[in-house]
C-alpha cells in the first residue's frame, strides 16, 4: 500500500480506501456484520487505513456495522471519515438537515454508531451554498473539534463543479474535498483541482469506478434490478456510459490489465488526489481495489511513508 498527506492535516491516508454507501443497503443488498467484518478486515490486512460512511447511509446503519467492527480491534489504525447534513427515512428518501443548532445531535449519533469518541474527518454532505455559508454552522463545528470530538473537518461537494464551496474552504477550516472523478467525469480538473492545489486541500476521489461502470462487467445494454441504485440512471445516459467504457478497455487499458484497477490508478496519478474510496461488495473487490497500487508507479506530490 502506498500512503499521502491529507492535505494540510496530520493524517496520512492509504491511497485506496473504502467506501462505504454499499452497507446501507442502497446497492440492491442487506449486509450482515460478518460480512462488513470481513470488507474491512481484509482492508486492514492489505494496509488500507481510510473508512469513508455518513449518517445516511442507512439511518446511522452503514456506521453502526463499522462501530461494530472497530469495537473489536485497534481504532487507531483506521482513518474515520464521515458526514453530516441529511435524515435518512427509507432506501433514496432523504431530507436536508444542516441547521448549527442539530449539527452536534447528528454528531453524537455518528460517534455512538461508531463506537467513538472522535471522528478523523467530519465532512459538510452535498449541501447548499446557503447552508455551507452559515457562518454559525462552522462555529458550531470548530467548537467540537475544540472539544476533541472532530480532529479536521471536510466538505464533500454534491456538484463536482462546486467551485464556491472548494474556494471557502480555508476561510471556515475545511481541509479536505470529496468530488465526484473518474475516467468519464473528469470535470473537476477544469476549477476545482485547481483550488484545491492552490490551498493545500486533500482530494477524496468518491465513485472512481463510475457506480462500477469502469469495473469492465458491464456492456451497452445491461440492465439493473430495481433494488440496484444504477436502476435510476437515465437509460440512455447509462448507454452512453457502457459505449464509452468499450472503447476505454480498448483503446486506453493495456492488455492484460484488469480495468477497475487501472481506473482507480488513473485517478491516483492526478497531482490533486490524494485517495480514492471505492466501495466494495465483498473481500475479493477490496483486493482487486488495492492492486491499483501496483499500477501507480510515478511520484506525487502528497507521497509519505506511513
Amino acid at each position: 500500500m502506498k500512503y499521502r498527506r491529507l492535505g494540510s492535516t496530520e493524517l496520512k491516508v492509504s491511497v485506496v480506501g473504502i467506501g462505504t454507501w454499499q452497507f446501507g443497503g442502497e446497492w440492491g443488498r442487506d449486509y450482515t456484520q460478518q460480512e462488513a467484518d470481513a470488507i474491512l478486515e481484509q482492508g486492514r490486512e492489505l494496509g488500507i487505513n481510510l473508512i469513508d460512511t455518513a449518517e445516511c447511509y442507512g439511518d446511522h446503519l452503514s456506521e453502526s456495522l463499522i462501530g461494530d467492527y472497530l469495537s473489536r480491534g485497534r481504532r487507531e489504525d483506521w482513518i474515520v471519515a464521515t458526514k453530516f447534513g441529511h435524515q435518512f427515512h427509507e432506501r433514496f428518501t432523504r431530507t436536508d438537515v444542516f441547521d448549527a443548532d442539530r449539527v452536534v445531535a447528528q454528531l453524537d449519533a455518528s460517534l455512538a454508531a461508531l463506537k467513538t469518541d472522535y471522528i478523523d474527518l467530519y465532512q459538510f454532505h452535498s449541501g447548499p451554498d446557503a447552508a455551507f455559508d452559515s457562518e454559525e454552522l462552522w462555529q458550531v463545528l470548530e467548537g467540537q473539534v475544540k472539544a476533541g470530538k472532530i480532529r479536521y473537518l471536510g466538505t464533500s461537494i454534491g456538484s463536482n463543479d462546486n467551485l464556491h464551496q472548494t474556494e471557502q474552504s480555508t476561510k471556515v477550516n475545511s481541509r479536505v474535498i470529496q468530488v465526484v472523478y473518474n475516467r468519464l467525469d473528469r470535470q473537476p480538473e477544469e476549477r476545482v483541482f485547481p483550488s484545491c492545489e492552490r490551498q493545500d486541500l486533500g482530494v477524496l476521489a468518491r465513485v472512481p469506478l463510475a457506480s462500477g461502470y469502469l469495473s469492465g462487467k458491464y456492456k451497452p445494454g445491461a440492465v439493473f434490478d430495481s433494488s440496484d441504485v444504477r436502476h435510476r440512471h437515465d437509460a440512455e445516459a447509462t448507454r452512453r456510459k457502457l459505449e464509452e467504457v468499450e472503447r476505454i478497455g480498448r483503446e486506453e487499458v493495456p492488455v492484460g490489465t484488469d480495468m477497475a484497477s487501472w481506473a482507480l490508478a488513473w485517478c491516483l496519478r492526478h497531482p490533486a488526489v490524494t485517495s480514492v474510496i471505492p466501495g466494495c461488495k465483498d473481500p475479493e473487490q477490496v483486493r482487486s481495489n488495492a492492486r491499483a497500487v501496483e499500477l501507480v508507479t510515478e511520484p506525487h506530490p502528497q507521497d509519505t511513508e506511513l
